[in-house]
C-alpha cells in the first residue's frame, strides 16, 4: 500500500459526487427525503425498519432475546430497508428517523406511536419497556450503559474509519489504514482485558451492552466484516474475546436475530422480512427461491 499524491484542501469545500467511491449513489451532504414513500405497517406493536448490518442486528437480536425470555409484547414486524437503493431517504422513513440511517423503530403499543432511532437508543427503550437486559441496581446499570456508549463511540472508528479505508475507499492509502488499524487493535485490547475479568461486559449477566458490541467486534473476529480484515488485524489472538464471542454466538435468539433483514450469505441464513416466529422455518430465501431446473 502507498499513499496517494499529496492533497491540499481548497479554502472552501465543495461536493464532488465523483469522489464518493462505492457509496457515491447514496452519500450526500444534506438531509431530508429524496422521494415520497410511505412505510408499511404490520400487525404487531413494534415495527422495525432495518437491514442486517451490525447496527441492525443489535435490534433484531434484542427483540428475539425478549421473545425468548417470554415477553410476548415484543412481537414485531421487521421490514427490509435496502440502503444501497436509497430506501432510507423515503419520506416515511425520514419521518421515523430524520438521520436516514437504519435501524428505526416505531413503537405502536401505546396511545400514540413513539419513534426511536439510533440503535443504542432502541436497545435502551426496549430494555426499559420490558424490564430486561438492563440492570436496575445503580452500579451494574452504570457499567452496562458505559459499555453500550463505548460501543456507540468506538464502532465508527471500526466501520467508517478502518472498514471504509481498508475495504471500500477507491484507492488504498497507508496512512488512514494504519491509523484506524491501530485504533481498532486498541479497542480489541480494551475488550479483551475487560473480558479477562468478567464473563460479560457489564458483569456476570448478559445485557444490552453485549448485544450492542457483539455484532461489531464478534463479527470482526468471525470474519464477517470487511473481507480479510480478521486476518489482517490478527483478531484471533484475543482469546477472552473469542470465549465471549462464541458464548453469545451460540445463543438461539442471537442466531435468529442475525438472520432477520439479511440479504447476503447463504440463502438459508436470509430472512428478508420477519412478521411471525414461524417465518424462520418457512420464509428463508432457500425456501422462497425458485427450484433449480
Amino acid at each position: 500500500m502507498s499513499d496517494a499524491p499529496d492533497y491540499t484542501p481548497p479554502k472552501i469545500w465543495t461536493w464532488n459526487k465523483a469522489n464518493g467511491g462505492r457509496f457515491a449513489n447514496i452519500n450526500r451532504p444534506v438531509a431530508g427525503p429524496t422521494h415520497d414513500k410511505e412505510l408499511p405497517v404490520g400487525k404487531h406493536p413494534l415495527q422495525l425498519y432495518s437491514l442486517a448490518t451490525p447496527n441492525g442486528v443489535k435490534v433484531t437480536v434484542m427483540l428475539e432475546e425478549l421473545l425468548a425470555a417470554g415477553h410476548k409484547g415484543a412481537e414485531y414486524d421487521a421490514w427490509l430497508i435496502r440502503i444501497g437503493e436509497g430506501d432510507q431517504f423515503g419520506s416515511g422513513f425520514v419521518g421515523v428517523n430524520p438521520n436516514s440511517k437504519i435501524p428505526a423503530l416505531l413503537d405502536r403499543s401505546g396511545p400514540a406511536p413513539i419513534r426511536v432511532f439510533e440503535s443504542g437508543a432502541i436497545l435502551v427503550h426496549l430494555a426499559e419497556k420490558f424490564g430486561a437486559f438492563l440492570p436496575k441496581d445503580p452500579a451494574p446499570r452504570a457499567e452496562c450503559l458505559s459499555w453500550l456508549f463505548w460501543q456507540m463511540g468506538s464502532a465508527p472508528y471500526l466501520g467508517g474509519g478502518f472498514g471504509h479505508f481498508y475495504a471500500y475507499a477507491p484507492s488504498k492509502m497507508e496512512y488512514p489504514i494504519d491509523r484506524f488499524s491501530m485504533e481498532v487493535k486498541r479497542q480489541l485490547d480494551v475488550l479483551d482485558r475487560r473480558l479477562a475479568e468478567s464473563e460479560f461486559l457489564a458483569g456476570p449477566d448478559y445485557t444490552i451492552a453485549d448485544i450492542a458490541v457483539w455484532p461489531w467486534y464478534g463479527g470482526l473476529q468471525n470474519g464477517w466484516l470487511y473481507g480479510a480484515a480478521a486476518e489482517f488485524l490478527q483478531v484471533e489472538e484475543y482469546k477472552n474475546l473469542r470465549r465471549w464471542n462464541d458464548s453469545i454466538g451460540a445463543r438461539p435468539a442471537v442466531q435468529r436475530g442475525r438472520m432477520v433483514n439479511r440479504v447476503s450469505g447463504v440463502p438459508s441464513s436470509q430472512l428478508h422480512e420477519r412478521h411471525d416466529a414461524s417465518d424462520f422455518e418457512t420464509k428463508t430465501q432457500d425456501k422462497l427461491a425458485p427450484a433449480a431446473e
